[in-house]
């Protein structure tokens, strides 16, 4: 009798096993698309063409200020309930972690206590889902953390993102509508490990970082149907961001996506309002170009739109860097109508608005177009329905009554109202907030100036109060409107500090080594400069050379000064506490701070470059040049008064006798040089002043480092600190008389 097999016939078992495959396969899409969906806002409600958040930023709720919490408390949840974003955004600096007279600076608990009890308090009076607030670290927020998860980061644990388990340095979040999709793409590029101020103040995006920030601004380029419109968020503006160090930059990931808008915070307001920039990609730009922006748009040298299919794709993007919470009470509501971004900055210093207007159609051509706002329209890849209307999103305390669009043209010199129409809200059953709109013949503002027209609207509510927006410029053809910084604002918005350090640096050394060396050279050949070349043959070089001059002939002072800017390249400049916690004192060169490495392997590493530069330029700049010059001008000042000294007496100097000389030299017969005496060589007590001008700052500057990091002046920064102060006392001394 023949038993049975049970072996599973060939064909059978091929393809069991490739319905275990397809299974598992499907498993893990399932899963990857869970995940996925989970970053997934469905914004349910009308208006579907438009959605909005909030950016919050450089709260620095103190200690020793409570009113910046309690008016956050006070204002911002009223204004959240009445707004409803789809999201908040805040954008770092959450607390202040600076003692009470600005010097300390290092992470307090009680702060971040403070700022997790009034985020409830704020999120329960909004109405809205925490998970609908994002926050980041801001610089002040990683002070003295010498790494994430540590007992100093209590962002980690008191922040919404560290309660909500968002702990990767990247986090995303999709909006989506039946329209289109809103991706924004938050990270953290604080320093770690985390040093104390003052040297924290730059970005460092690490190569992971921005490997995983180009990985999260491109989810959906291969898998959406719809419109992407992206979004980026976080602290610090792109000129005060570190390359990594492969050289790649945010400004690279940013322009590679063609980004609407990058929204950040750090500078405050102090600075200036239009703190704004505009990045293009070109192969135009110089190396200094790259370096170094002057206007707020970036020049471009493309004249025309080209609309052909193998065109490449233009990149760039707006850096919207907004006000501070921490003096200015800044808020801002941004806004996507359509693929068009805007926003507007809401002041609440004066107190609680009762309206607040947002238009979001045409936009402003100063701060809001881009160069593909341009290409759309002229090559009318975008439906036409999108310019059809004149839109505003109105958020009201009270029942708005009405509405009205104005639109103003400035062509005559004034502005002349030429269409004033009332704009209708948006029916909609369930209202995530009103949309006004009015149709308007958009052909008819085609113009090449994009500072012809300007709009403006007006919102009345039920208890007679009216609001205006400001007068703002519209291009419906998509021309900028350029604009030019103030000088503060083009130093900390149109400057790349970080790849400007070291060249800067550098130039500041060569140029104290050139005014040391080449006087000295110069001594050796027969031309000397003198006061009587000076005088002879007038000029700045000839004073300069003149007082270095004099300066190289006391051996002690030159070579003090060339030995201390040795000092300076060569040596540790001082030694000091950089974290919170720990008692381990590390030192600073021109390099950074030489701490160890996170891994624990006793190896060095330099951090806090560019950062130090808030320490190291003012110094070599304000204190070291400055001295350099004075010394010099005191020694030609004693040349001076030597030589008008041995003319009064009708002696040459070789003829004195070597006693009296010194005897009549030394002061002890006044009456005899009181003449010449130059008013009692009032130029040296005036150099002499600005000896201690110097001293005092150099002496500020060395008292904000001790209360910084900890120091003992004896023990950790003893050349630093009294190099400067010992040559000035040393040039002072050497020009007591004119020996």
């Amino acid at each position: 009798m023949k038993q049975k097999s049970n072996a599973i016939p060939p064909q059978r078992g091929r393809s069991t096993r490739l319905a275990i495959v397809v299974v598992a396969i499907a498993i893990l899409c399932g899963i990857c698309a869970a995940a996925s969906n989970e970053r997934v806002t469905r914004v349910r409600g009308g208006p579907d063409s438009v959605v909005w958040a909030v950016q919050l930023s450089d709260l620095h709720f103190s200690v020793h200020h409570p009113n910046r919490a309690l008016d956050f408390a006070k204002h911002v949840g009223p204004a959240l309930s009445v707004i409803n974003p789809a999201l908040v955004l805040i954008t770092g600096d959450l607390t202040d972690g600076k003692s009470k007279d600005l010097l300390t600076m290092k992470q307090n608990e009680e702060e971040w206590v403070e700022y997790r009890n009034i985020l409830d308090t704020v999120i329960e009076r909004s109405g809205l889902h925490k998970s609908l607030f994002f926050d980041l670290r801001g610089n002040h927020d990683s002070f003295g953390v010498p790494v994430v998860g540590g007992s100093s980061d209590f962002f980690s644990k008191y922040s919404i993102n560290g309660q909500l388990g968002r702990n990767g340095s990247v986090n995303s979040v999709t909006l989506e509508t039946w329209e289109r999709k809103h991706l924004f793409v938050g990270f953290d590029s604080t320093m770690s490990p985390g040093l104390r101020g003052p040297t924290n103040l730059f970005g460092h995006p690490t190569d992971q970082l921005l490997e995983d920030l180009d990985l999260e601004l491109s989810q959906w380029d291969s898998q959406s149907e719809k419109p992407v419109t992206k979004i980026s968020f976080g602290h610090f503006p792109l000129s005060f961001s570190a390359p990594s160090s492969s050289g790649r930059t945010l400004e690279d990931v940013f322009l590679k996506h063609s980004i609407s808008a990058y929204l950040c915070g750090h500078l405050h307001t102090k600075f200036g309002m239009n703190l704004k920039r505009h990045h293009q990609l070109s192969n135009h730009f110089s190396s200094l170009q790259k370096l170094i922006q002057f206007n707020i748009h970036q020049s471009s040298f493309e004249s025309t739109v080209n609309c052909s299919l193998g065109a490449p794709p233009i990149q760039d993007f707006w850096e919207w860097e907004m006000g501070d919470w921490r003096k200015s009470r800044a808020f801002r509501i941004l806004a996507i109508d359509r693929g068009h971004v805007s926003y507007v900055d809401v002041d609440f210093k004066p107190g609680t608005k009762h309206a607040i207007i947002l238009p979001t159609f045409p936009l402003d051509s100063r701060f809001m177009l881009t160069s593909s706002c341009r290409h759309n329209y002229e090559c009318q890849s975008v439906a036409p329905s999108s310019y059809e209307t004149i839109r505003a999103l109105v958020f009201s305390v009270s029942p708005v009554v009405s509405v009205v669009a104005r639109v103003y043209d400035s062509q005559s010199g004034n502005l002349d109202l030429v269409v004033e129409t009332h704009m209708i809200k948006h029916a909609d059953e369930n209202s995530r907030g009103d949309l006004y709109v009015a149709p308007w013949n958009y052909k008819a503002f085609e113009d090449a100036s994009p500072d012809r027209f300007w709009l403006q609207i007006e919102a009345n509510d039920v208890a007679g109060r009216s609001t205006l927006t400001e007068l703002r410029p519209f291009s419906i053809s998509g021309h900028n409107l350029k604009l030019s910084w103030s000088w503060k604002e083009f130093l900390v918005m149109g400057c790349q500090w970080a790849s400007l350090y070291y060249p800067l640096f550098w130039s500041a050394l060569s140029l104290m080594f050139i005014f040391l060396l080449l006087p000295k050279a110069l001594l050796v050949f027969p031309k000397i400069y003198t006061n009587k070349n000076f005088i002879a043959n007038k000029g700045l070089v000839n004073g300069v050379l003149w007082f270095l001059q004099e300066l190289c002939r006391i051996h002690t002072l030159w070579f003090g000064w060339i030995g201390y800017l040795f000092y300076l390249i060569l040596f540790p400049w001082f030694i000091g506490q950089v974290f919170t916690e720990g008692k381990n004192m590390v030192y600073m060169t021109y390099m950074g701070w030489v701490v160890e490495t996170s891994n624990g392997k006793g190896k060095q590493e330099y951090v806090g470059s560019p950062d130090i530069m808030v320490v190291v330029l003012p110094h070599l700049v304000f204190v070291v040049l400055p001295a350099i010059f004075v010394t010099g001008a005191l020694m030609a000042e004693r040349a001076i008064y030597r030589e008008h000294t041995l003319a009064f007496l009708g002696k040459k100097k070789d003829d004195l006798d070597m006693e009296y000389r010194r005897y009549v030299l030394n002061g002890n017969q006044r009456s005899m040089v009181s003449n010449v005496h130059l008013s009692k060589r009032w130029i040296r007590k005036l150099l002499c002043v600005m000896c201690l001008a110097i001293c005092w700052k150099h002496f500020m500057n060395c008292r904000t480092l001790l209360k910084a990091y900890e120091m003992n002046p004896v023990l950790h920064f003893l050349g630093y600190g009294l190099s400067i102060p010992f040559l000035l006392a040393h040039a002072i001394s050497k020009t007591r008389s004119a020996e």
